[in-house]
């Protein structure tokens, strides 16, 4: 058979056309990019997970306010805090705009802590080369204990041991009584390996546990735990006081020293970021900001806005470019609070 070597005027002209397509390519309109396209959500958290409900319930709406109208499918990406998701995002998933991911929110402090490349993962991402699109709430933590139990205030943790109740050793239900006891002074004692906050639930009622740490709508959709008092809520872990626990304190404000105070307002940052939706560097400017109207105009959406509540989620939404501003405050966090998490942490 024979074969020809492309000329150099060869090359020349299909380098020119290559560049005539891509440049054909740039001038679509959103509209007319995403016409007939699929748009993949990839979330980081299995099925049935609360990652998964957020990413279904997003697909399910969105795709009416993207230009073109887009189909929207959603695949599962469990693995590793995130890592598998995040490597795939930065290196493999198109730039195109037609991929957006859901990685866990402790992401968002991964360039400072690097908690994942710590457990000896293989970080191959750089988050500052990729985009934000929003996260459609912010949930802070909040510590509870059973109203059978002898604790009324952060004090009485201060002043005597308690027992609180996790699913995992690197779950934020271990990690915040850990930084509690670290930066507050309390004698938390932490039993890890329960299936599910539910169980935490259920041992409180036994007496096997004190309580423990959860995203503060968990514990208000507990619907007859709240019409009967059977939780006292201690102590929350967000930047600011919630609009609904205005009498309660934040780990930031009971910390007793500076280091402490930055270290945990650091920390807490991440749930301003409850679920963080990412585009993969390279994404042309004009999708990113139509993915992220997209999604805005998604949260006002009032079918959005009843199938999140109905798995646990009050839409309190915050922008790609909101997202941002909170990465450099992150960024700049004093060297000694990071360096303090980090140990803890460890």
């Amino acid at each position: 058979m024979l074969t020809r070597t492309p000329t150099m005027a060869g090359l020349r002209a299909m380098a020119w056309l290559a560049a005539l397509s891509a440049g054909a390519a740039c001038a679509q309109s959103p509209a007319e990019f995403y016409r007939s396209k699929t748009v993949k959500i990839m979330i980081a958290g299995a099925p049935g997970a609360a990652y998964d409900f957020v990413g279904r319930v997003l697909a399910n709406h969105i795709g009416k306010y993207i230009p073109g109208n887009p189909a929207v499918a959603v695949e599962n990406v469990p693995g590793a805090a995130s890592l598998v998701l995040l490597n795939n995002t930065y290196q493999r998933y198109a730039r195109d705009g037609t991929v957006f991911s859901l990685p866990l929110n402790g992401v968002v402090l991964e360039p400072r802590l690097k908690v994942l490349s710590r457990e000896g993962g293989a970080v191959s991402f750089d988050l500052s080369k990729m985009e934000f699109v929003g996260t459609p709430t912010q949930q802070p933590q909040i510590l509870w204990v059973y109203h059978k139990t002898p604790f009324h205030s952060v004090a009485d943790l201060v002043a005597q041991k308690s027992i609180m109740g996790s699913t995992a050793p690197g779950g934020d239900n271990t990690v915040l009584p850990v930084l509690s006891n670290a930066f507050l002074g309390t004698k938390m004692e932490v039993v890890t390996g329960y299936p599910a906050v539910s169980n935490i639930f259920m041992a409180s009622e036994t007496g096997e546990v004190h309580g423990g740490t959860v995203n503060y709508s968990s514990l208000a959709g507990k619907a007859d735990w709240v019409a009967e008092n059977k939780a006292r809520v201690l102590l929350q872990f967000g930047v600011e006081r919630i609009a609904e626990l205005q009498k309660v304190p934040t780990a930031v404000e009971l910390a007793r020293n500076e280091v402490g105070k930055h270290a945990l307002r650091t920390y807490a940052l991440k749930y301003k970021t409850t679920y963080p939706f990412i585009l993969p560097p390279g994404v042309p400017a004009d999708r990113v900001a139509t993915l992220r109207k997209a999604f805005m105009d998604t949260m006002k959406d009032e079918k959005f806005i009843e199938d999140s509540r109905r798995i646990g989620v009050d839409v309190n939404p915050l922008d790609g470019a909101e997202i941002a501003k909170i990465m450099n405050e992150i960024d700049a966090a004093p060297v000694d609070a990071i360096e303090s998490l980090k140990k803890i942490l460890n």
